[in-house]
């Protein structure tokens, strides 16, 4: 039989690697995209919700009654009264140093964090639920509060999770060799603490949700502004004892995610109980300022590191302890573990590190609780790893390119299995910095750094190299501990009698373009026109099983699940194309969107007429051959595939202000086969200007009562055009040997790479003044005290 995969390819342009213009972006950008807020059904009621002002106190008594008594209001839900109709959440890990805690809908007993909901309000408008809101009387009985990741491992400290009987929620070790050992007989040894303060996400579109009950079907519909819509039916139906087939939960627009929205909230769990006791819709939209306080946080890590090398500058040993505040609760499904663990598992970097040790703290606090964001935990790890290589490289009097080249792993130890276990497939670290170094022009940009440090101004280049794992199938989970199967994902291709495509993924689309790089690789697979295909993705109920998008994982899986289903439905046109022209379907070639036989082009049936005769019936097919033209695979990568890049920064740090400015910014990029380069191209761009906020801007801040200080963006700034540098983008491509198609996740690595080049540039412009850089946000107020502390 035909290879189907070179069938399409003789007939129409290969899309796969084609800079295909997004085909989402016409709906989106005339305003008819499809968000939650833009559903408003019959009786529509509002919610909202109370939160809680203080940051650790019992809760003594709620009063609903001046509440319930306002006209407009139908319902006030407290944490005992949904207690009665939900389970309260509980991200299970099979880790033994996991302490499993519960995380009601709204808060049973007491409040543990600033903006924790204790009661929701439905009303018949969003205003008068608000105001009903507000009437809520709560006694509190304040408590210690604890804020301090580090103070709260005292025996002293008080207790955010009594259950746990201790705020150390997660505690991790990955170990190889004797790094004590090699450490102690190193020729140098680099050694910092490093401080990388708490970020959140700042989606386009809040967090919210709409939640329908059907009581005479008994179907719950919820619709959420969620990344992983399959997660969520599935402990939804746990949670509320519901069966899954009778829960629908639609993604079909979402603002933004970059992880923050990939978690179960509260709100949807409690949105969901208030339709359903009530029989009515209900629907929730959260605003900024309940954004920055209940979306999860990030980052907020406290790295001690020390490497060691020999006189060649040779890596002998890399030791670390990572201690991370995750805050109030351990959020569902990723667990507390998600971002300290990941943080030693990915800190060893595109290095040969032969002896390590990285240990690991998750501390609980009463703040808002830590969970996935655009890199998860990676950004940190190679902010201390790359900002430890600088130091060695100064301290050898080695350039800071040299002493990577020296200490990448390199093409013939592929595989390679890092100290934390996990194994690099192939990847391009050394290609992607000489490629970075020649497009830069390194050389001359060194020499005109020192022009300009001849005359007075503070100029610096920062590298930053990195590996990130991508794709992850079923040998492993995405978050350490984590029990939920998230190793595959399912494609359904159908043809109409019409010879028209419908492409459905349980993948959810929140800005990464999935309508249109799908379609390009159905495209390829099956033989039509990208304009013959629709792409459907975000609903549980018309989807096959899949749990949704998150990790860098959607192309490759669901991309790799389109390939098999494209196939297998290619094959079967091929049958019945051969049956219809009396011909071996390995004779038949495309043909202007036809199959012929090959040396005969008249003899040709076209993809409607193949299409047509697949529903016929029997009479117009092969014997013993199904009816239909569809096909459902299920795609599992196993190990998943590593994706890798150079990023390098050139700013100037002002010697009045201690602004930072980034005058020139380059990316080399290698996430294997790309689908499209535009759509890399923007991903890579609005992972820089995540990481650039990281670097320079961007810090959530409590204060020692655990309220927060940054609850809008006059104080949370995040970066505006004016601070994003316009960015060179080079690419490399080096197939996945274990992917189909060959490809490798990307949509995290901007985010990677950007805080530790900028930091390494900033140190770099500095380095005269013996000044290094170990903590971010790089402020002008932290710069001007490292200057000032220096030049005492």
């Amino acid at each position: 039989m035909t290879d189907p995969r070179s069938v399409g390819s003789a007939a129409l342009p290969r899309l796969v690697g084609a800079r295909v213009a997004r085909r989402e972006d016409p709906r989106l950008l005339t305003g008819q995209g499809s968000y939650v807020d833009d559903h408003r059904p019959a009786r529509l009621l509002y919610a909202a919700f109370l939160r809680s002002p203080h940051a650790h106190a019992r809760i003594v008594s709620i009063d609903a009654s001046a509440a319930l008594a306002l006209s407009g209001v139908t319902a006030v839900l407290t944490g005992e009264e949904i207690a009665r109709a939900s389970k309260p959440v509980r991200a299970a890990s099979k880790t033994p140093a996991v302490k499993v805690t519960s995380f009601p809908p709204l808060a049973l007993g007491k409040v543990r964090h600033v903006g924790e909901a204790v009661a929701m309000v439905a009303a018949e408008s969003r205003y008068v639920a608000e105001d009903a809101a507000e009437r809520i009387v709560v006694e509190y009985a304040p408590l210690p509060v604890v804020t301090d990741m580090e103070g709260a491992l005292e025996a002293a400290s008080p207790l955010v999770h009594e259950e746990a009987g201790t705020n150390l929620l997660v505690a991790r070790e990955f170990a190889r060799g004797d790094v004590d050992a090699a450490l102690a007989s190193a020729a140098v040894v680099v050694r910092e603490r490093f401080r990388f303060h708490r970020h959140t996400a700042i989606c386009m579109e809040n967090r919210g949700c709409l939640a329908e009950y059907a009581t005479g079907s008994g179907t719950l519909t919820l619709r959420s502004s969620a990344q992983c819509p399959g997660i969520v039916r599935d402990v939804l139906s746990d949670l509320l004892d519901l069966p899954e087939n009778r829960i629908r939960v639609v993604a079909e627009d979402v603002g933004g995610g970059f992880g923050a929205k990939a978690s179960l909230y509260p709100e949807e769990i409690a949105t969901c109980v208030m339709a359903r006791r009530l029989g009515r819709p209900v629907k929730w939209i959260g605003d900024r300022r309940e954004d920055l306080l209940a979306t999860s946080h990030a980052w907020d890590e406290i790295i001690e590191a020390e490497l060691g090398l020999d006189r060649d500058g040779a890596i002998v040993g890399l030791r670390a302890l990572v201690t991370a505040d995750v805050g109030a609760y351990s959020i569902y499904p990723w667990t507390a573990a998600i971002e300290p663990v990941q943080t030693i598992s990915f800190l060893p970097g595109p290095y040969r590190v032969p002896t390590y040790r990285g240990r690991t703290r998750g501390v609980a606090t009463c703040k808002t609780p830590l969970g996935p964001y655009r890199g998860v935990g990676r950004p940190p790890a190679v902010f201390v790893i790359e900002g430890l290589m600088d130091r060695a490289a100064r301290r050898l009097g080695l350039d800071p390119t040299e002493i990577r080249l020296r200490n990448f792993i390199r093409d013939e130890d592929f595989p390679y299995k890092s100290p934390s276990g996990i194994v690099w497939d192939r990847s391009s670290f050394t290609g992607s910095l000489l490629r970075a170094r020649e497009a830069l022009g390194y050389d001359a940009v060194r020499a005109e750094q020192t022009q300009a440090r001849a005359a007075g101004r503070w100029l610096g280049i920062g590298v930053a190299s990195y590996v990130e794992l991508t794709g992850i199938g079923s040998a492993i989970p995405v978050s350490p501990g984590m029990p939920i199967a998230t190793g595959t994902e399912a494609a359904t291709i159908r043809f109409d009698p019409a010879g028209k495509v419908t492409a459905v993924f349980g993948v959810a689309s929140h800005g990464q373009g999935l309508e249109t790089t799908l379609a390009q690789i159905v495209a390829d697979e099956v033989g039509v026109p990208i304009e013959d295909i629709r792409v459907v993705h975000g609903d549980t109920a018309l989807s096959p099983y899949g749990t949704g998008t998150y990790a860098s994982r959607s192309l490759v899986l669901a991309g790799g699940a389109a390939i098999m289903a494209g196939r297998a439905v290619r094959e079967k046109m091929l049958v019945i194309a051969g049956h219809l022209l009396e011909a071996d379907p390995a004779d038949l070639v495309p043909a202007d969107g036809r199959l012929a036989v090959r040396g005969m082009p008249d003899r040709s049936v076209t993809v409607r007429e193949i299409a047509r005769a697949a529903y016929t019936g029997a009479k117009q097919l092969p014997k013993g051959l199904e009816p239909g033209l569809e096909a459902t695979r299920f795609y599992d990568p196993y190990y998943g595939t590593a994706s890798n890049a150079t990023h390098v920064a050139v700013v100037e740090v002002d010697r009045a202000t201690c602004q930072v400015s980034v005058l020139r910014y380059l990316v080399v990029e290698d996430c294997g086969r790309m689908v499209n380069p535009l759509i890399v191209d923007g991903q890579v761009h609005g992972g820089v200007a995540q990481g650039l906020g990281a670097a320079l801007l961007e810090e959530i801040v409590h204060d020692d009562h655990g309220q927060l200080l940054s609850g809008t963006l006059m104080d949370y700034v995040v970066p505006s055009a004016c601070e994003v540098p316009w960015m060179e983008v080079h690419h490399l491509e080096t197939p996945s040997p274990v992917t189909l198609g060959g490809f490798r996740g990307m949509g995290e690595g901007g985010t990677i790479g950007a805080p530790a080049a900028i930091a390494n540039a900033v140190a770099d412009a500095l380095a005269p003044l013996g000044v290094e850089v170990a903590e971010l946000p790089a402020t002008p107020e932290r710069i001007f005290r490292l200057v000032a502390r220096a030049t005492r």
